[in-house]
This record gives C-alpha cells, sequence and structure tokens, in this order.
C-alpha cells in the first residue's frame, strides 16, 4: 500500500476527531454495550474468535444449575433441549439469507463440511467425476474434499475461484468455495460463481465461515445449494460453538448425508434397526448435540435483536477505509503492503497487512492492547467486527501499529 509518513500532532488529532464524530454517528454503537470486552483493548480478532455477548454467563448459569441441575434429564423436553439444532439455526437463517426450515446447528465445520460435499456429489449422480475446491482455502477444507473424494471415487481438481468458470465441464458434480479468504481476506463473487457452477449442470458449496455475520450472504437468493460455517467468529457463539449446515429446501429430499446417525432418523426414539431419513434440515444432523456449547450460541444470538445486516456491512467496510486511512497517514511508505483488495466487492471484514517483520510485531501489538492476529509467513491480520469494534479502535490500532513499526526488532 501506498503510504506516508506521519506528521505529528496535527495528523494524529485530525484522524481522532474524524474517529470520534464517526462513532458519534454510528447506528451501531449501542450494540457494543452488549459485549463483554477487556479494558484498554482494541479487539481486532473476532474473526477468529468473537468477543463475549453479556447475556451468555447468566444463561449458561441456569443451564447448569437449573435445566441440568434440577431438571436433569427432563430438559430434553421441558427446556426444549431436542429442538434447539433447528431452533437455533432458525435465529442464524436470517443473517445468511435463508428462508425457515433450512439451517441446521450441531457439529463442527468439518464435519459439516464432509456432509454437505458428498451430498452434493450423490446429488449430481452419475457421469460426473470431478469435485472443483478452492486451492486458496482454509487447509481443513482441502483435508475434507480429499477425503470425500476417496469416498465417492471422484477426482479432486483444485483451483483459484477466479479460474472457477474455466474449469466447469459436464464432468463436473460439485465446486467447493469459500466466500471470504481466511488469509487476505478477498470477498469472493457468491452470486456469479453459484451461477457458473449452475449453468455447468453442478452443484455449488459453499464456507461462510469468515462472512456469515460480517455481511449479507443471500443463500436462498442466489441459489446456493448448500453451506456451512463457524459461529465463533462473527456470530460469537464461544470457543468451539456448534457450526451450522444449511440445505436447500429444493434439496432436502434428496439430501443424502454420508453420516446418518439416530439424530437424524424419522423416528429417533423408535430405535429401529434400519435408517429413515428426518424430513428437512433435520436430515443434517448425526448425534447427541453439544448442550451448553448449543444454548450459549442460542444466547449469542440474541445480540443480533434489531440489527440490520446491511448496516453491519456498510461499517464493515468504512472501518477497513477508515483504518487503511489512518495507516497510510500514520505509517512510513514502503513499511507494509495491503493484500486484501481496496474494492468493497471483493473486501470481507478483514484486513491483511504484508510485512517481514509479521511475526515479531503482533506480539508486540497484543502487549500494547491491539489484538490481532499473525499468519505465516508474513501477514498481520485484524478483523474488524461491526458489532463491537469502533473507530476509536481503528485509529488508535494505526497508531500502535505505526509506533512499533519505527521502534524496530
Amino acid at each position: 500500500m501506498s503510504a506516508r509518513p506521519a506528521s505529528g500532532n496535527d495528523t494524529a488529532a485530525a484522524l481522532r476527531a474524524t474517529a470520534h464524530r464517526l462513532d458519534a454517528e454510528d447506528p451501531l454503537r449501542p450494540v457494543r454495550e452488549r459485549f463483554t470486552l477487556p479494558e484498554d483493548v482494541v479487539y481486532l480478532d473476532g474473526n477468529s474468535l468473537g468477543a463475549l455477548p453479556k447475556a451468555v454467563p447468566d444463561r449458561l448459569a441456569r443451564v447448569v444449575a437449573h435445566e441440568w441441575g434440577a431438571l436433569g434429564i427432563r430438559s430434553w423436553t421441558e427446556s426444549g433441549w431436542w429442538e434447539a439444532p433447528e431452533r437455533v439455526g432458525e435465529l442464524i437463517a436470517p443473517l445468511v439469507g435463508a428462508g425457515p426450515g433450512q439451517v441446521v446447528v450441531g457439529d463442527s465445520t468439518s464435519v459439516n463440511l464432509f456432509k454437505a460435499l458428498v451430498a452434493a456429489v450423490r446429488l449430481a449422480g452419475e457421469g460426473r467425476d470431478e469435485v472443483l475446491v478452492d486451492s486458496s482455502s482454509f487447509p481443513t477444507d482441502g483435508y475434507i474434499a480429499e477425503a470425500a473424494v476417496r469416498l465417492t471415487g471422484h477426482r479432486l481438481v483444485p483451483v483459484l475461484p477466479a479460474e472457477v468458470p474455466g474449469r466447469l465441464g459436464p464432468r463436473t458434480a460439485a465446486v467447493l468455495l469459500n466466500h471470504v479468504d481466511y488469509r487476505t481476506g478477498r470477498l469472493h463473487d457468491l452470486p456469479g460463481l453459484t451461477a457458473a457452477v449452475h449453468e455447468a449442470g453442478a452443484y455449488a458449496v459453499w464456507d461462510l465461515c469468515h462472512s456469515a455475520g460480517a455481511l449479507p450472504v443471500g443463500l436462498d437468493a442466489h441459489g446456493v445449494d448448500l453451506a456451512v460455517g463457524c459461529t465463533y467468529k462473527y456470530l460469537n457463539g464461544g470457543p468451539g460453538s456448534p457450526a451450522f449446515l444449511y440445505v436447500r429446501a429444493a434439496h432436502q429430499a434428496a439430501f443424502d448425508s454420508p453420516l446418518p446417525g439416530w439424530n437424524s432418523h424419522a423416528e429417533p426414539f423408535g430405535m429401529r434397526p434400519s435408517y429413515t431419513r428426518a424430513e428437512g434440515a433435520t436430515a443434517g444432523r448425526v448425534g447427541t448435540p453439544d448442550i451448553l456449547s448449543l444454548l450459549a450460541l442460542e444466547a449469542a444470538l440474541g445480540v443480533w435483536e434489531g440489527v440490520d445486516l446491511a448496516a453491519v456491512r456498510a461499517k464493515s467496510l468504512a472501518l477497513t477505509d477508515f483504518f487503511l486511512e489512518c495507516v497510510d497517514r500514520y505509517v512510513p511508505a514502503g513499511s507494509l503492503e495491503s493484500v486484501t483488495p481496496a474494492a468493497h466487492e471483493e473486501r470481507g471484514s478483514q484486513l491483511a497487512l504484508r510485512t517481514p517483520r509479521a511475526a515479531a510485531l503482533m506480539p508486540r501489538l497484543i502487549a500494547r492492547g491491539v489484538v490481532g492476529d499473525f499468519r505465516p509467513p508474513d501477514i498481520l491480520r485484524f478483523g474488524f467486527t461491526p458489532l463491537y469494534v469502533g473507530f476509536a479502535d481503528a485509529e488508535r490500532a494505526a497508531r500502535v501499529l505505526a509506533e512499533e513499526l519505527g521502534a524496530g526488532d
């Protein structure tokens, strides 16, 4: 990125004044009060683990003391534990642009990805023996895709998202893509790529880990076939909170999970020796749900009450623009390179800055209260969660970054 040296106190005063004005005008500013945030810390790692919603501790305490402690096994019915995967799915559905009955919560992203990809291949049927996978994706996606093709006898074709339209053909069964690149923050063209996959007669599977809760997704509107996502990043569900699985309504009757379990049986308490799939997204369940994490997530999702995703997206772009402006003003030219696209339509809600000093810099930033993370070999990542990150946070983070760059190693 192009940068200019700081011009002293005037520059800092001007940027702080701008941050103060933008924070005062921010319609999402009151939502910050719904979170527990560390004192004197700028938390820019919500793209890895979201902050704690204030409602979660009391909810978990009640679950443990009353629902588990007092009611015990009765809570599967009396406290609604059994229906929790679908009930929490209905809370997530509008955040990813899905109508009712298409999202179920449970298991990990990796497990749900395996279900979705194998199911997509089975939907495609015979005569299609190739699976395209995003070669720039988070490593687990590649591992899962390799396991899926070993199971189904298909061939794996690693491609970059931009290469997908040119690699599609009559042999393509399914395509697995990430909505936002975990390393660079690049936002991929979900509508356009999904349309291209469908034109080729194949099925689109999307990993929404770095977009769910950060920007509008539009699963129904754009015809996505299957999708998965974690809930501990921008959805703030807590460490290891269960993931979600989206199964488009049009595919639910033919959805064939490679992991059938008693929770996805049409008669789960019938204890039948043969398997009959449940209807709807419930067919995506497998075993007993992780109730403590699931109900913590349910409480965490309360922070979205009254929140407009369009406002979240607008603030995300404004925050990242302002942070880049502050970096440009504070940091000497040539010290950093932004690898996140400048164009809004290609940017998620994180920024990735490249410097050969990244590994040494991030611990120093954290020690000074600016929490981001490092990705080898040379990337500083900063995640901007609009629900609780403000413009003053962005200015301070850029200023501290400049000071630590100037301090040397």
